[in-house]
C-alpha cells in the first residue's frame, strides 16, 4: 500500500481543487487563503487542515505557514495564485499591463516557499494566459517557465502544459495552465486523457425540472429567482441557443427597444456536450452560457428558465452530492468559489501519476 504524503496548499480559496487529495494519500496539513469567508469554508470542509488566514506577502503570515510546513515535513504543494491579474475574460489586457500587475508577482512567494520548505512535488495552476505572462526580474523580462527554471532548475524538473478538465472525467470544459515540478530524483508523468468525455446530461440529466424560485426536496437543488422578463425570454429559447436569436421573445429594455449583447449571453448550455467553463457570475441569467439546457414542453416553450442550481454546478465541477459544506453557507459564496476553482478531478489525475515509495 502506498504510504501517505503530507502536503500544503497556497491561495487555497475554499479548497475545491484539494478535495480528492486525501483519497489519493495526500494529507493537506496547512493551507493559506487571504479572504476570510473562503478560508472559513475551507476550514469547515477540510477539518484536519490548519488554515492560516491572511496575506502571504505579510511576513508574519508567510512565516506561520512556512513553520507549520517544516514542522509537518511537507512533501507536496499545490498553489493557485489569484488569476485576476492575468485573466482576459471581459477585456483584452495588454501584456505590459499584465507584467505591471502586482497580483502576478504572488508567484514569487510560491517560489520563496518552495526554496524554504523543499517539497518533492509541486503543482502550480492558473488560467492559460499564465504562459503568456512575463515577469520583470532584476530588469530582465522572463516567461513564467524561464523564471521557474532560473530559480528552481538546479534541483527540480519543471514541465508545463495547458489541460482541459473535460479530458479528465469532468463534465465541464475548463482549460488550466499547469506547472508540474518535481525533484530530480523523483518520477512524475503527465496523466492520460480519459477514454470518454462526460456530458451535461450524464451529470445532471437525472435531476428534476425546476423553474425560477422553485425548491426541490434535494439538497442544494433549487431555482434561483430571476426577473419575469428574463424568464419569459428563456422560456422561448431552445437548448443550446441564445435568447438574442429569438424573433419575438428577445432581450429588450422596458421601453421595448432591443438590448445589445453577445450571443454568448442569455444562452442555454447543451445537453450532449461538457458544460462551458463555469464563471464567477454563474448567478446571472444574462451572463455567459450558464442557463440550464431546458426540456421542450407540450406548449412549445422550454422548461428550467433559470441559471444552474448549486447542485448542478457541483456535479459539473466534479464534486459529489455530499460535498460537506454547511447548510447555512451563502448561495453567492458557493457560486463564487465554484466559478473560480480548478475542478478536483484534474488535480486527482495529476497526483495519481506521482511515483513515490
Amino acid at each position: 500500500m502506498m504510504k501517505r504524503m503530507v502536503g500544503m496548499s497556497l491561495f487555497s480559496s475554499a479548497g475545491i481543487g484539494d478535495y480528492f487529495l486525501n483519497r489519493n494519500n495526500i494529507d493537506i496539513v496547512v493551507a493559506n487563503e487571504l479572504v476570510p469567508r473562503r478560508a472559513l469554508l475551507y476550514r469547515q470542509v477540510h477539518k484536519n487542515t490548519q488554515v492560516v488566514i491572511g496575506d502571504i506577502t505579510n511576513e508574519e503570515i508567510f512565516d506561520e505557514v512556512e513553520q507549520i510546513a517544516k514542522e509537518k515535513n511537507v512533501k507536496f504543494m499545490i498553489a493557485s495564485p489569484p488569476c485576476q491579474g492575468m485573466s482576459v475574460a471581459g477585456k483584452n489586457r495588454k501584456l505590459d499591463e499584465m507584467t505591471a500587475d502586482s497580483r502576478n508577482y504572488l508567484l514569487t512567494y510560491v517560489v520563496k516557499m518552495i526554496k524554504s520548505v523543499k517539497p518533492d512535488y509541486i503543482i502550480i495552476e492558473n488560467v492559460p494566459s499564465l504562459f503568456k505572462l512575463k515577469l520583470k526580474i532584476d530588469s530582465t523580462y522572463l516567461s513564467i517557465e524561464d523564471y521557474l527554471k532560473f530559480e528552481l532548475g538546479n534541483h527540480y524538473n519543471i514541465e508545463t502544459d495547458t489541460l482541459d478538465t473535460a479530458n479528465y472525467d469532468t463534465p465541464q470544459r475548463r482549460k488550466r495552465a499547469i506547472v508540474k515540478i518535481n525533484k530530480h530524483d523523483t518520477q512524475w508523468s503527465w496523466p492520460r486523457k480519459s477514454n470518454e468525455v462526460k456530458t451535461v446530461i450524464d451529470a445532471i440529466g437525472d435531476l428534476p425540472t425546476l423553474e425560477s424560485g422553485e425548491y426541490s426536496k434535494i439538497k442544494w437543488h433549487f431555482g434561483r429567482t430571476h426577473d419575469e422578463r428574463q424568464i419569459e425570454w428563456m422560456r422561448h429559447t431552445p437548448t443550446g441557443k441564445s435568447a438574442f436569436e429569438n424573433l419575438i421573445h428577445y432581450p429588450r429594455k422596458r421601453d421595448g427597444t432591443r438590448v445589445k449583447g453577445y450571443q454568448s449571453s442569455y444562452r442555454r448550455i447543451k445537453w450532449n456536450e461538457p458544460a462551458p467553463t463555469i464563471t464567477i457570475r454563474n448567478d446571472c441569467i444574462s451572463s455567459q452560457r450558464n442557463v440550464h439546457p431546458g426540456r421542450l414542453k407540450k406548449d412549445g416553450t422550454y422548461s428550467d428558465a433559470r441559471v444552474l442550481s448549486i447542485l448542478e454546478l457541483m456535479r459539473l465541477t466534479g464534486l459529489p452530492d455530499n460535498w460537506e459544506i454547511p447548510v447555512d453557507t451563502p448561495e453567492i459564496l458557493i457560486r463564487q468559489v465554484l466559478g473560480e476553482c480548478i475542478p478536483p478531478l484534474l488535480i486527482e489525475a495529476l497526483v495519481k501519476e506521482i511515483e513515490y515509495g
